[in-house]
């Protein structure tokens, strides 16, 4: 089927979009540009490899939106669910929304994402992409902007970031309407501030290991659609305050079974980044409850790609600890023996690639690892 798609899309047919409410319409030639650029990037992204299609996973993020904004307005959002490993969610005014795997990875709890559905909900509903489209309009030649604004190009990427950096006064909106749908949902109004209080906290953990200046203060440019600053924090902390009765649901089970099945490969998505110091701060948030043996094989992978000195002995350490936690993952094995290995203990490290064989007999790597080992085929 996909393979048709592309072949129909190669083709030049448009492919109808999914059914979905349309509270509004383009309202003349300028925004209807606008529109059929928009619809165009969403045909694109529908064929795109970045897409996560699984019926489960996607199902759990629409009833999370659903919840706090209702039954009746949710329809309106096409949801794409994007395996990128960066913290971002958008949503275009046809009512195409993107949430970022990235984004996933590093939300505590399902109140958390609510929180950052509802802001991007939010954007939409006040149609602040119109109301921005239309300032720029109104400074620029509209038809050159349109043949600017490269949508089929980013989604064809499969990377769909919001092309559109909103006013302080459209985000403080949004993050108003953001708490309300939180408390309309049943959600810890809370939960928005620690989004964002978390997201400095992991921008200074990269500086304190880049040895460089925090980004946390600075305001983006073209593409910061969610520049996080101290200000926000404190509106957020303030807005929730507002709300003394609200109900205090955080979901951090459901988010946690919600999530189990994908976690291992947006965390592996996560330390190929090559930002050592966003991925130790994420794991250790993520243990904030406890060390899983997950979290702990996790940290043992994170070291020893790491590869500086002492990192191989650390990561054998952390995979030992996975395996004590009862972890039953062939990988940590396989990490180990690897650890082992370029630690300088030959020996011992072969003799725990025998071990991830045996535990993994019909292994994708079986090859490389037999002749690292020195097993007989």
């Amino acid at each position: 089927m996909r393979r048709l798609r592309r072949l129909v899309m190669a083709a030049g047919i448009l492919l109808p979009l999914p059914a979905a409410a349309a509270p509004y319409a383009p309202q003349d030639e300028v925004e209807r540009g606008l529109w059929m650029q928009v619809n165009e990037a969403e045909r694109k992204l529908q064929t795109s490899d970045f897409v996560i299609r699984d019926p489960a996973l996607n199902a759990y993020v629409r009833d999370v939106l659903c919840r706090e904004v209702g039954e009746d307005q949710c329809g309106e959002a096409r949801i794409y669910v994007m395996r990128t490993p960066y913290f971002n969610a958008s949503m275009a005014p046809n009512g195409m929304m993107q949430v970022w795997s990235g984004l996933l990875l590093r939300m505590e709890n399902e109140a958390q994402l609510a929180a950052v559905l509802g802001h991007e909900f939010a954007h939409y509903k006040e149609r602040h992409t119109l109301r921005l489209f239309h300032n720029i309009r109104d400074k620029t030649n509209a038809a050159a902007w349109l043949g600017f604004v490269p949508f089929g190009f980013v989604a064809q990427l499969g990377i769909g970031m919001s092309m559109f950096s909103f006013s302080r006064e459209m985000e403080r909106d949004a993050d108003a309407k953001s708490i309300d749908y939180l408390v309309k949902g049943g959600y810890d109004p809370a939960a928005a501030t620690r989004v964002w209080s978390r997201l400095r906290d992991e921008m200074d953990a990269t500086a304190v290991e880049r040895k460089t200046k925090s980004r946390k203060d600075k305001n983006g440019g073209l593409l910061a659609t969610h520049p996080p600053s101290a200000e926000r924090v404190d509106t957020l902390k303030a807005l929730a305050a507002a709300h003394p009765q609200a109900a205090r649901d955080l979901g951090r089970e459901r988010y946690r079974a919600a999530l189990a099945p994908f976690w291992g490969k947006f965390f592996d998505d996560q330390a190929k980044l090559n930002d050592f110091g966003a991925s130790e701060y994420l794991l250790k948030q993520l243990a904030e409850g406890g060390w899983t043996a997950e979290l702990l094989f996790a940290r043992g992978e994170l070291y020893r790609r790491r590869a500086q000195a002492g990192d191989f002995q650390a990561a054998a350490g952390f995979y030992r600890d996975a395996a004590a936690a009862g972890g039953a993952m062939p990988e940590i094995w396989r990490g180990l023996g690897l650890s082992l290995i370029k630690g300088g203990d030959a020996e011992a490290g072969r003799k725990e690639i025998h071990e991830y064989l045996r535990r993994a007999p019909d292994a994708e790597d079986r090859a490389m690892m037999v002749m690292l080992a020195g097993e007989p085929t």
